[in-house]
């Protein structure tokens, strides 16, 4: 039985993540998405319906429960996702990366370095694009 943290932004963050967790899954696996909106009380109605949709792709798609957190109130995300992966005592955290240059290295996000980088539990980083700049 496996313990994953998911941190999501967007449904196409979701579709990608899915994309890997489902050929990890097993029955028993405990699964719990975070979505975090960095605006707080600043946060607009449409990110807030953007971080729902995130967060359904995987509850519909993963073949075990998931549990959700829809977090709105000014905390980084990398604090938030971090967070969870200490209260559910997280077997692996799992995020997305974008490649952000031409010529193709990997640029890491704040929040994806903060995770990386302060994280003593493993992290999958999945690519959001494929192989090619955006």
């Amino acid at each position: 039985m496996v313990t994953f943290v998911v941190g999501t932004k967007n449904a196409d963050t979701s579709e990608r993540i899915l994309d890997y967790l489902q050929g990890r899954i097993t029955d028993g696996d405990s699964v719990y998405v975070v979505n975090s909106q960095e605006g707080g009380d600043e946060t607009s109605s449409d990110e807030i319906r953007g971080g729902s949709k995130a967060i359904e792709v995987l509850a519909e798609g993963l073949p075990v429960p998931v549990e959700a957190h829809q977090f709105v109130r000014g905390n980084d995300p990398a604090e938030d996702i971090l967070a969870a992966a200490e209260e559910y005592d997280a077997d692996e955290i799992v995020i997305g990366i974008r490649r952000r240059n031409p010529t193709g290295k990997i640029i890491f996000g704040s929040n994806a370095q903060d995770i990386l980088l302060s994280s003593e539990r493993p992290v999958v980083a999945v690519p959001l694009t494929d192989g090619q700049a955006q």
